[in-house]
């Protein structure tokens, strides 16, 4: 694609997919590399700058990440962030030091407006410090263009060779004007055009898959979850009929969404099997109360279905995946943790007969995603769908599943996202669900007594999704909620709000 495109160079840091929606965010492509990407394909992408990320190590330490020095050399304008911006500090024969006070979290920061960063910024601001080491010596025709009490570089600037260093982190939202110096570098100094629109990928995305595709057959698998259907409906833009979508309905969706997964798909150009497979999945689970084994049998069961199904319309020529670029960066980087196996139900299928993998969202963050959907005229009930592991709400009932948890599940759920909706809270709690645990305890209702399961509520506000902390719902909101599932869910008679962050709990309970 004819884009201009930045170069961020991932050094191992917890923030450095979230610098590549930033940039993002200002109409700037980019893309996420490897530090030890060569630099002959670096220069091969034809950068309009690079950006290097944060990282653990100290730049002084025997194994630390390095660069090439001939970087430094190619007239690229170059921003380091926090580790990157001590790596060119280093590498340009600056000085780097562990002192004795550390800084981390929200730091006030002087900044020298007449740097290319900080034009048409305040002379001070808050700013997210998460740092042992910093730079004590500059390196050769730089300058320190902010500090705090604590830094003497809070960044550094080389104008006349494009070379710019920052210590905090400007993609958090904890730095106020984080974006802005983001934007300042990528339109200030590497001449940024803002040339990233989704209607422009969209409709360059329809193009190339045309032409890639010809008159080859399309099979995909299609979830429900807002991957695999936006990706559907820009297939469908591209090759019509030539796609069949396979919606393998396994019965652990939340209320009603299988038949909104067909709703939204019905009249568009394309081939649509849903298989009802419930009775079939819930066989194999029964008895079975082990997260794991739940995804396991699961990811199998999935496969086998679509296979089975894919067998009646013969060979493909192309297998799609719904795959998007967080996917593609952690798959890529040789350093990064597994994937949650709850990420997605399984592999890929082994007796599909296919020639060829089309990816076509493996560019776009999730954001992105949804905004494409959008684009591409998917219903906002579909695009703004809130996350949903692949073995759904199996993982969701603690311990063993059953048709009567599914359905007393599927309806509590189902009253707390539409209180959140009701409340104006939608865009402010980033996921909310409701969990079925396994626990019981005894409740009064009327004159009765009652032995009914506990239902926990959860509520996380995030950015990445790899840190979330516990969301404020009002205490209004949560007691017409709580109201609301004990009186109209049978077999419920208590509700829990989970008040945990991430670390040390994850977003979902199993």
């Amino acid at each position: 694609m004819n884009h201009q495109t930045v170069v961020i160079l991932d050094f191992g840091g917890q923030y450095n997919q979230l610098i590549a929606r930033r940039v993002r965010e200002c109409a700037v492509y980019c893309e996420v590399l490897p530090y030890r990407t060569p630099l002959s394909e670096i220069l091969a992408k034809n950068p309009i700058g690079v950006i290097f990320t944060g990282g653990p190590n100290s730049v002084y330490a025997e194994d630390a990440p390095k660069i090439d020095p001939a970087l430094f050399e190619q007239g690229i304008p170059v921003l380091g962030i926090c580790y990157g911006a001590q790596l060119m500090a280093y590498t340009l024969g600056g000085h780097v030091t562990s002192p004795d006070s550390r800084e981390y979290g929200k730091t006030l920061t002087q900044y020298d407006t007449s740097c290319a960063l900080f034009q048409n910024l305040p002379s001070q601001g808050i700013t997210w410090m998460s740092h042992t080491d910093y730079i004590d010596q500059l390196p050769e025709g730089f300058s320190s263009t902010a500090h705090t009490d604590a830094c003497p570089v809070a960044a550094m600037s080389n104008p006349t060779r494009k070379l710019y260093g920052i210590q905090f982190h400007p993609e958090v939202l904890h730095t106020e004007n984080g974006v802005a110096v983001l934007r300042n570098f990528l339109y200030n100094v590497c001449g940024a055009k803002g040339d990233w629109t989704m209607e422009d990928f969209a409709r360059t995305s329809i193009l190339q898959l045309r032409e890639r595709i010809g008159k080859g057959k399309v099979l995909l698998g299609l979830s429900g979850g807002v991957d695999s259907s936006v990706a559907a409906a820009l297939l469908s833009k591209a090759v019509g009929n030539q796609l069949t979508c396979i919606f393998v309905d396994h019965g652990l969706m939340r209320k009603n969404e299988g038949d909104e997964v067909e709703a939204a798909f019905k009249g568009r150009s394309l081939n649509f099997v849903r298989v009802n497979a419930q009775d079939r999945f819930l066989s194999r689970l029964a008895g079975v109360t082990d997260p794991e084994t739940k995804r396991k049998i699961i990811g199998e069961e999935f496969i086998r279905v679509f296979e089975a199904e894919a067998k009646k319309i013969g060979r493909v020529d192309y297998l799609a995946q719904g795959t998007i670029y967080p996917d593609v960066i952690e798959s890529g980087s040789g350093e990064a943790a597994v994937i949650k196996s709850h990420h997605n139900v399984g592999g890929l299928p082994d007796h599909v007969d296919f020639k060829e993998i089309v990816e076509p969202l493996r560019l776009l963050f999730k954001d992105e995603t949804r905004a494409l959907g959008r684009e591409l005229g998917l219903p906002n009930y579909l695009v703004d769908r809130q996350p949903f592991p692949g073995p759904g709400l199996a993982i969701r009932i603690i311990g063993e599943i059953t048709p009567e948890k599914i359905a007393i599940l599927q309806e509590a759920d189902a009253i707390f996202r539409e209180e959140i909706d009701n409340a104006g809270l939608r865009h402010q709690v980033h996921q909310y669900f409701a969990v079925l645990t396994s626990m019981r305890s005894v409740g009064v209702m009327g004159d009765g007594r009652t032995y009914d399961y506990t239902l926990a509520l959860r509520g996380v506000t995030t950015t990445d999704f790899m840190t979330a902390d516990w969301a404020r719902i009002p205490y209004e909101t949560l007691d017409l909620i709580s109201r609301r599932i004990v009186n109209q869910v049978r077999g419920i008679n208590r509700i829990v709000y989970d008040i945990t962050s991430k670390p040390p709990a994850t977003i979902e309970w199993e």
